[in-house]
C-alpha cells in the first residue's frame, strides 16, 4: 500500500553566497536544509505577526484619545442608548405637532 506524502515540496532559488551561508549553517547545526527553512519560515512568520500586533496597537492608541477604560464601557453605552431615546422621542413629538 503506497504511502501518501504529507508534507509538500517547494524549490526555491537564491544567491551562492546565501546558499553556501545555509549549506554550512545546516551541517553545523547538524540539521536538513528542510529544517532550516521550516525555521527561518516560523521566524519570518513570527515577526510578521509581531509587526501586525504592534501596528495594531499603534492604531488602537489613535482611536481611544479620552483614554477611556473597559470600566467606562457601561456607563458610556448608557449614555449613548440615553441620547438615542431622547432623538426618538424628539422625532416622534415632530410627527405628532
Amino acid at each position: 500500500m503506497p504511502t501518501t506524502r504529507r508534507s509538500r515540496v517547494f524549490t526555491i532559488s537564491m544567491p551562492p553566497e546565501m546558499a553556501a551561508a545555509a549549506e554550512a549553517l545546516a551541517k553545523q547545526e547538524n540539521r536538513t536544509m528542510s529544517e532550516l527553512m521550516r525555521e527561518a519560515f516560523r521566524a519570518y512568520d513570527e515577526r510578521q505577526v509581531a509587526r501586525f500586533i504592534d501596528d495594531m496597537g499603534a492604531y488602537a492608541k489613535t482611536r481611544n484619545p479620552r483614554g477611556y477604560t473597559e470600566e467606562d464601557i457601561p456607563r458610556l453605552v448608557e449614555e449613548v442608548r440615553a441620547e438615542m431615546r431622547t432623538e426618538r422621542e424628539a422625532a416622534q413629538s415632530r410627527k405628532l405637532a
